[in-house]
């Protein structure tokens, strides 16, 4: 793997002139347009923007599940356009966690057995203290053996947490981490997120459309039509929802037909 020198770079995910388009001619879709973006270690980033504005490509360009068209993508001291599929997958399988919307676990599965799932299949052999080390710190240390049917949405969005964790990754990528949660558990969810950033030094970026979760990180980045709209600094929800509400009729009125004064 490619590194940056000897000296620890800040930038744990970093995008340059990242753009991605979909279809050809006439039919093109430009989901991201020169878009230029860094992510520095141990931060918390909430990513947000009307629909349609190019979040998911975003999120799966940073992660390595989709090449751009152009442009470059480097993370954890890797550039991603260099790599071919096999890499790329041991890359993300090794240094990146996944927290989706959906859960996405193995319904056959106990939680433990879950959780050690990308150790397994990165055939290393699972150290059993680490990961009930790791269930513990997600609350879940009653529930090791359970398997997701027989828990609350909740706790099974804290299984993926810690399944995110276990490998130690440079980065946590979320996708609506807590669309499908009621707001008390939603607040637990994202502390745990939180602590992955403050105690472990991880690097988080979360897409949302919740204000309330994107006032816990360190920033919100708003994207409209592919690109960078603004940025927010320790963010509060009021802020966010008041941006949100200017970013989305400012979209509107972008993409609007033109009205001719007769």
């Amino acid at each position: 793997m490619k590194r940056w020198g000897k000296h620890v770079h800040t930038e744990v995910v970093r995008l340059d002139s990242v753009r991605k388009t979909y279809g050809d001619g006439r039919a093109q879709v430009v989901a991201l347009d020169d878009l230029s973006i860094g992510f520095g270690q141990a931060t918390f980033t909430a990513v947000m923007g009307p629909s349609g504005s190019g979040k998911s490509t975003f999120l799966h360009c940073a992660a390595g599940l989709d090449r751009p068209t152009a442009g470059r993508v480097v993370l954890d001291g890797v550039e991603l356009t260099d790599l071919d599929e096999k890499a790329r997958t041991e890359l993300r399988r090794d240094r990146i966690g996944f927290v989706f919307q959906a859960f996405n676990l193995m319904p056959a599965l106990t939680v433990l057995e879950n959780v050690a799932l990308p150790l397994r299949l990165a055939g290393r052999a699972p150290d059993e203290a680490l990961l009930r080390e790791v269930i513990r710190r997600v609350g879940l240390a009653e529930r090791a053996e359970h398997r997701p049917a027989e828990l609350s949405g909740g706790q099974q969005q804290r299984v993926a947490i810690a399944r995110a964790l276990v490998s130690r990754p440079a980065v946590i990528f979320g996708d609506e981490p807590t669309g499908a949660l009621d707001t008390r558990t939603a607040l637990e969810v994202l502390a745990l997120l939180r602590e992955a950033v403050d105690r472990d030094g991880r690097t988080a970026i979360v897409v949302t459309h919740d204000p309330v979760a994107a006032s816990h990180a360190d920033r919100v980045v708003f994207l409209a039509d592919g690109r960078i709209a603004g940025e927010l600094h320790k963010p509060t929800a009021q802020a966010v929802a008041d941006r949100m509400t200017h970013l989305g009729a400012w979209a509107e009125q972008a993409t609007a037909p033109v009205r001719r004064v007769r």
